[in-house]
């Protein structure tokens, strides 16, 4: 599990790595490269913007408390975020499985498909 710094995992080291599985804790801690390597290997990558966006929803969750003059326990917070992040992988991971493509290809397309979504109900300067 990459955790410190981006762009650790390189092309040389995709080809050495001895895992199913790599977590992405970092930003970008695998070059595009290395990601397709992976990827022809079998191996697993859950790519950061998912692993690591329970940290990011936590701080929207704050926000939305004081800005609404909500307080939520923490139970409350840990089942918004459960639910969020479980729904958040799920969709990924079946749209990964259809498409017959990667973790993250699945996850920039759920969020082009939002903005675009999001566009078309608002428009483009809302």
């Amino acid at each position: 599990m990459p955790a410190a710094l981006e762009g650790q995992i390189l092309p040389e080291r995709a080809q050495t790595i001895k895992t199913r599985i790599v977590v992405e804790g970092a930003n970008g801690p695998t070059t595009p490269a290395a990601d397709d390597i992976l990827r022809e290997r079998g191996i697993l990558v859950v790519p950061d913007v998912l692993a690591n966006a329970g940290g990011v929803t936590v701080s929207y969750f704050e926000w939305v408390q004081d800005f609404s003059s909500f307080f939520w326990s923490e139970d409350e917070i840990n089942q918004r975020l459960e639910r969020i992040m479980i729904g958040a992988f799920e969709a990924i991971w079946t749209l990964a499985a259809e498409r017959k493509v990667s973790l993250r290809t699945a996850t920039f397309i759920i969020a082009c498909q939002r903005v675009l979504a999001a566009r078309e109900q608002r428009g483009l300067y809302p």
